[in-house]
């Protein structure tokens, strides 16, 4: 019970550092830990995959010390995400947040069915209802954004014939606007499991130093 005429005050937001694979992985993380209610830190990674798993010893190091969410594509490689984690984290530290993406983080995107339906100026129809069900979410997005009323859309995200490759010169831009703008990770969670559960972690991870700091 606050005393009258004093302002209670709330305990400070915990700061969560991030490493990832890519810069729209880096944006995913970033937009989850502060809808989850904290400050978002450094993103580390951001080299590729094997970057990543190569580091993952120094940063469950580091999560002893200060809070972590790292994000790692299942990528296919893994029957389930419990098997994926079990293959590459070794150990865990108290304070980290280690999470299998189901497959790709494209997957956690196309699950906000409405936002991006609208964001790439295609049905919400056209849009995959199971995400995590589809072998390639990348593929997928990018043919969605082929059928884009928008030229922009297109001549960003979609690649150039003959130019070798899987995406547009904007691609990660295009996305990184949409995460940061109109992604709803809430929406999103409803239709990807493995997203419902990266945002339960970082909700205990943030409880438990809220606890913290207000005892």
């Amino acid at each position: 019970m606050p005393i009258e005429g004093h302002t209670e005050l709330l305990p400070p937001k915990p700061t969560i550092n991030a490493a990832v694979e890519g810069m729209v992985d880096g944006a995913v993380a970033s937009r989850l830990i502060a809808d989850a209610g904290a400050i978002p830190g450094s993103i580390h990674g951001q080299k590729g995959k094997p970057h990543l798993l190569g580091k993952l010893d120094a940063y469950t190091n580091a999560a002893i010390f200060a809070p972590w969410l790292i994000l790692v594509d299942m990528d296919r490689q893994f029957p389930c995400a419990p098997s994926a984690k079990a293959y590459w984290l070794a150990r865990s530290s108290p304070k980290l947040c280690f999470r299998i993406v189901v497959q790709e983080i494209e997957a956690w995107l196309l699950a906000d069915r409405v936002g991006l339906s609208k964001f790439l100026c295609v049905k919400t129809t056209s849009i995959p209802v199971n995400p995590e069900s589809i072998a390639d979410p990348k593929d997928a997005l990018v043919n969605l954004a082929r059928t884009s009323r928008s030229r922009h859309i297109r001549v960003d995200m979609v690649p150039r014939p003959q130019s070798g490759r899987v995406e547009g010169p904007a691609y990660a831009s295009r996305l990184i606007e949409f995460i940061r703008d109109k992604w709803s990770p809430a929406e999103a969670a409803t239709k990807s499991p493995s997203l419902n559960r990266a945002i339960k972690c970082l909700e205990r991870l943030i409880q438990s130093f809220t606890m913290r700091g207000s005892s």
